[in-house]
């Protein structure tokens, strides 16, 4: 006992020293404690003041809580002896629930705010027993004066991290605090037990998972004669006749898409086109386990098998249209709705309609997404028979720009006339109406509702009338009349519909609906997107983007979709006006992949990381050096922020 008491004397002395002097005599401070005061300097931690900072934006029923809840129960009850605390924490080092033996400990703990919600990050508090595991990546002992903060010297603290034991990943810490006359070495051994026990049970619920998901995929294909597979995470099963029905690349397109199926709104059912050209009937059934979805079972059935080439010219563009299931011409037999106007814009020639037929084969052909190609034809369809058509899809996926765009190329003597929610819910839909017919000048007029889903009940009124009258009042133009278009950002109208939301009574008047895929299911069109994003922002100024930032721009997920990429662009068109954009000039958080949103400080901190890979050209040593961190926190910092930048 007399060896531990001048044992922290002097790792106390240490510590006044290296508050006064940046260093501190080494061989009486363990190195991890040491490089954790030095950490703590360079995040600005002061040692008297600094505080732990709240974060109301917890995840309280994740699967690290629900592992963890029968260990913390356990452990509690087999030391309900010891007056101590034990806390659980994500990855970010923010408390997620504590339990105490006894009340002291936790009046004490919370005047130090080591309580639910409070961030103990490193970079916070400095050194102690969260936030200096994250950084080390193992699990430490924390006593007394080896922590950075004055107010923290009175605990002594054990923590280990908890790791995802297939992924590897940590997801969040374990930790037991007391006061330091409490205190045991012991606790780290004790710790660092109920820490595994954790793990196990996150091994034990993903095996659940995929054993569902298995379970699942073996029912279905006893009772199932053709193709069966069954994708979830990052399993991927196929039975004998998947596999000799599909070669790897269409597999891998059923398999992209039953991923989309598994997320999206509605019944998993649809058909699509492989790159071979057969046409395929695609069944899912989700696989639920908890709240979650654990992955979807599809039975794939052959459509059609892929035709004979064609040759190029109007038969050529309406076979292919076919296979959208969509008429690029008005139908032959569709009488004209009357229109005071129709003659004084009747387009004649049938060679102007082939032309018009060969501009949306062309945006057609542009797609190489199987879902981008599906979303354009359905539209096109839509646009050409004159149906009311809702658009579906995340924010700021382009919803408004597509239907435009290819209402431009259907009717390219039309316009389009764009109405936000906020605008018509202050000052109402008449407004518009009456604004824009004085500019159509007789034109043809697309109505597009931006965000339905937003309107007001004054406003979905006066869009239900319009709506309505809409029939008997629309003027048309060589067979294509005035048409609407609205979009909805909810990501699941089915539980809007249920919840009966207002604007849900506005959905009897649309004959077609056509759901956008967000960005990072249509990876294969990002190239021409980017293109045509990057035309409109650099309007004449010869802009290009190297092959290096598409690789950076393709593997980062764009949960803004394109309206995130436009900034992103904006971003890089200030950094290099002209010539081409190169990897360095997009903002640093196309460098990451995490998949989750960053706070401000870890935006930040992934910028300083960034920047730093930069100017050492990729050499993560220099890099880690120059950021002044090990190495290993580097790694875990590039994985933990999706960071992946090629050594020169």
């Amino acid at each position: 006992m007399h060896r531990i008491a001048e044992r922290r004397i002097k790792i106390a002395a240490a510590r006044a020293d290296f508050l006064r002097f940046g260093r501190a005599e080494t061989q009486s401070v363990p190195g991890l404690v040491a490089a954790s005061w030095h950490r703590s300097v360079s995040a600005g931690v002061d040692a008297a003041s600094s505080q732990a900072v709240f974060h109301g934006d917890l995840d309280l029923t994740g699967r690290l809580m629900r592992c963890s809840e029968p260990v913390i129960a356990r452990l509690s009850d087999e030391m309900a002896e010891m007056p101590l605390s034990i806390v659980l924490t994500d990855y970010k080092a923010r408390i997620l629930s504590r339990s105490e033996t006894d009340r002291t400990i936790g009046t004490l703990l919370d005047d130090v705010s080591l309580a639910p919600g409070f961030n103990y990050a490193e970079a916070n508090v400095g050194t102690n027993g969260i936030g200096t595991v994250l950084e080390s990546g193992q699990p430490l002992y924390i006593v007394g004066p080896e922590h950075y903060l004055e107010h923290l010297q009175p605990f002594a603290c054990a923590g280990s991290p908890i790791r995802d034991p297939l992924t590897g990943r940590v997801e969040g810490v374990l930790d037991i605090s007391c006061l330091s006359e409490h205190s045991s070495p012991l606790m780290q051994s004790l710790v660092r037990s109920a820490a595994h026990e954790i793990e196990r049970n996150l091994l034990v619920d993903r095996s659940q998972r995929q054993q569902a998901l298995f379970e699942a995929y073996v029912r279905v294909d006893a009772h199932t004669r053709g193709a069966v597979m069954a994708i979830g995470g990052t399993v991927v099963m196929g039975n004998a006749v998947a596999q000799s029905l599909f070669a790897p690349d269409e597999q891998w397109t059923i398999h992209e898409h039953a991923r989309y199926l598994m997320i999206a709104p509605g019944q998993p059912i649809d058909e699509i086109e492989l790159p071979s050209g057969k046409v395929v009937h695609i069944r899912g059934k989700r696989v639920v386990v908890g709240p979650d979805v654990a992955g979807i079972v599809v039975v794939v059935d052959i459509v059609s098998e892929p035709a004979a080439a064609i040759g190029v010219g109007p038969v050529a563009v309406a076979a292919a249209a076919a296979g959208f299931g969509l008429s690029l011409l008005p139908p032959a037999r569709r009488e004209p709705r009357p229109s005071a106007r129709l003659s004084e814009h009747s387009r004649a020639p049938s060679a102007e309609r082939e032309s018009e037929s060969h501009d949306v084969a062309a945006i057609l052909s542009d797609m190489s997404s199987l879902l981008g190609k599906r979303a354009s034809a359905s539209v096109v369809s839509a646009l050409t028979a004159g149906s009311a058509l809702l658009v579906l899809g995340e924010e700021g996926g382009g919803k408004v720009s597509l239907v435009a765009e290819l209402f431009g190329h259907v009717v390219p003597t039309g316009r389009s006339a764009v109405y936000g929610a906020d605008e018509l819910n202050d000052h109402g839909l008449q407004h518009f109406l009456d604004r824009d017919s004085s500019r159509a000048a007789g034109q043809c007029t697309l109505h597009i509702f931006r965000n339905i889903d937003r309107l007001n009940p004054p406003a979905i009124a006066q869009l239900d009338a319009f709506l309505s009258a809409r029939a008997t009042t629309a003027k048309e133009l060589n067979g294509v009349a005035d048409g609407v278009a609205v979009t909805v950002s909810q990501p699941d109208l089915q539980a809007d519909l249920v919840a009966a939301r207002p604007y849900t009574a506005l959905l009897h008047h649309f004959e077609t609906s056509v759901t956008v895929a967000p960005l990072r299911h249509r990876i294969n069109d990002l190239s021409d997107i980017v293109t045509r994003v990057l035309a409109r922002r650099a309007g004449l100024r010869p802009a290009t983007v190297s092959a290096g930032a598409m690789r950076v721009i393709s593997r980062y997920p764009w949960p803004g979709n394109i309206r995130q990429l436009e900034e992103a662009l904006d971003t890089a068109l200030l950094a290099r006006p002209v010539g081409a954009i190169q990897a360095e000039d997009l903002p640093a958080y196309c460098h990451g992949g995490a998949p989750r949103v960053l706070s401000a400080l870890e935006a930040g901190e992934r910028d300083l990381i960034v920047g730093a890979l930069h100017k050492a050209e990729g050499n993560r040593m220099r890099a880690a050096e120059s950021l002044g961190i090990a190495r290993s926190s580097l790694y875990r910092k590039l994985k933990s922020f999706g960071i992946t930048v090629t050594e020169s």
